[in-house]
């Protein structure tokens, strides 16, 4: 039995730092002999965003999917320019913290990776913070990634 992860869970939104994550992830994915999954979650909708028009819903709609899954596309590019090597994409809507330990749990990840950004204090208590969420609610490690 080994103390590493067999699988990495890298969670990515295109941030400069998601791409210092990307990078550690990477890392500790061909160090430990781990498979790398990468997840990008998608803007999840409030309901009060809907135009009065559903034609431009959808259309605002399937835009926000297209930019997500070339974000994924992306990152997954990058990684394995560098010489990475990813399992498997995963592209999700809803809320980034719920979704990241949700599919977390699906594949079984032994960690997961995400940057931070680091807000402060007071917009973290306003606004939430993804990274805090995953931490409080993953049933494995997480490591997280700063500037």
């Amino acid at each position: 039995m080994s103390i590493f992860p067999t699988t990495i869970l890298l969670a990515t939104d295109g941030s400069e730092e998601a791409q210092l994550a990307a990078t550690t992830a990477s890392d500790l994915a061909q160090k430990t002999n781990s498979e790398l999954h990468v997840l990008t979650v998608g803007p999840d909708l409030p309901l009060y965003e809907l135009p009065e028009h559903p034609a431009e819903f959808e259309d605002v709609l399937q835009q926000n999917r297209r930019t997500a899954k070339e974000r994924l596309e992306q990152q997954a590019k990058r990684i394995e320019e560098s010489g990475g090597t990813v399992i498997e994409t995963h592209l999700r809507e809803g809320r980034a913290e719920e979704e990241i330990v949700e599919l977390a749990e699906e594949i079984g990840a032994g960690l997961i990776v995400m940057g931070s950004r680091g807000h402060g204090r007071l917009r973290r208590a306003l606004m939430g913070s993804v990274s805090d969420a995953v931490v409080r609610h993953a049933h494995c490690p997480v490591t997280i990634v700063r500037k």
